[in-house]
């Protein structure tokens, strides 16, 4: 069984490049690349048959390599060029099922939060403010979820375990888990709208669901209602969003992710009193690439094997 160089690129942390490498390490019939640098980078492309990476730059491909395969560190894949890397003739597989439990207690966290009034207390407390407001119970709530593939389907079963009534949308309704009540398939949206009052995007961002929450869709839901977006920002209409919270038309929203990433400065949705607002970080925990590197020893050893079809989550 031949030798396989894995290549470590430098634009993850030192800490997470290390907690990488000791797991690969224990790879059989694996050499561990760590790049520092951009030079080492590109350097180790030119040697490496497998590469951990959130995204394939051209310059990559460009280069003579025995590059084989790519284990993508995120779910999504609308940043890599497939049609590229199938050309190339590199596989690629994601990271789907890692963000479930660190995304799923973000969401609940959001939810509680929102619905206890617990954000809008710490604000009184910074201003010695004493106000017995305890808001609602989130168990009387019914949580919509958009997407309910890995990440959605995990905040289904934790809104589920508080007692919410949990409906959705999945492109096969008969894959939905045992905790949604109510599944409907993708073109069907507009059922889960209207019976949404905590709404929660889980799904990728594609053609078809950029955009995908609008005024029209924003209207559909009920009065008060939160949107959660954990998705991607492009699935919201950003400015209806803003137009609806201050409106009073939404109750509030919970959002890790926006259309342009930092959120710029002047963006509204910094002092709404009824948003809250994280730097896409609902999936980042230090177990994250521990997750990784589960997946990238399951696809390794379907590899090695001489079985790249049976890889996990494979795109390419």
């Amino acid at each position: 069984m031949r030798t396989h160089e894995i290549l470590i690129p430098h634009r993850y942390d030192r800490a997470d490049r290390e907690r990488l490498a000791v797991r690969f390490d224990e790879l059989d019939d694996a050499d561990v690349t760590v790049a520092t640098t951009p030079d080492e980078t590109l350097s180790g492309i030119e040697t490496a048959t497998i590469a951990v990476s959130s995204s394939v730059p051209h310059e990559w491909l460009e280069r003579e390599s025995d590059l084989e395969w790519v284990q993508g560190t995120t779910a999504g894949y609308d940043h890599f060029d497939l049609d590229a890397l199938s050309e190339a003739g590199v596989a690629l597989t994601t990271a789907t099922g890692v963000h479930g439990q660190p995304i799923g207690e973000w969401a609940l966290g959001a939810m509680l939060g929102i619905e206890r009034d617990l954000f809008a207390a710490r604000d009184r407390q910074r201003d010695a403010v004493w106000l017995r407001d305890s808001g609602g119970e989130l168990a009387s709530r019914t949580v919509g979820i958009v997407g309910l593939g890995a990440i959605g389907g995990r905040i289904a079963e934790l809104a589920s375990a508080v007692g919410c009534r949990v409906v959705g949308t999945k492109r096969d309704p008969s894959t939905a888990p045992d905790a949604v009540d109510a599944v409907f398939p993708a073109d069907e949206l507009d059922e889960v709208l209207r019976q949404a009052e905590y709404l929660v995007l889980a799904c990728p961002l594609t053609d078809e669901t950029r955009g995908l929450i609008d005024r029209d869709a924003m209207r559909t839901m009920p009065r008060d209602a939160v949107v959660v977006n954990i998705a991607r920002g492009d699935v919201v209409d950003e400015d209806a969003l803003v137009e609806s919270l201050q409106q009073g038309r939404l109750a509030g929203a919970a959002l890790d992710v926006f259309s342009t990433e930092p959120l710029p400065a002047d963006s509204p949705l910094w002092d709404l009193p009824n948003v809250l607002v994280t730097p896409h970080v609902s999936g980042s925990t230090p177990h994250y690439y521990d997750r990784v590197a589960e997946i990238f020893a399951e696809n390794f050893e379907h590899l090695a094997a001489g079985n790249p079809d049976g890889m996990r989550n494979r795109v390419v």
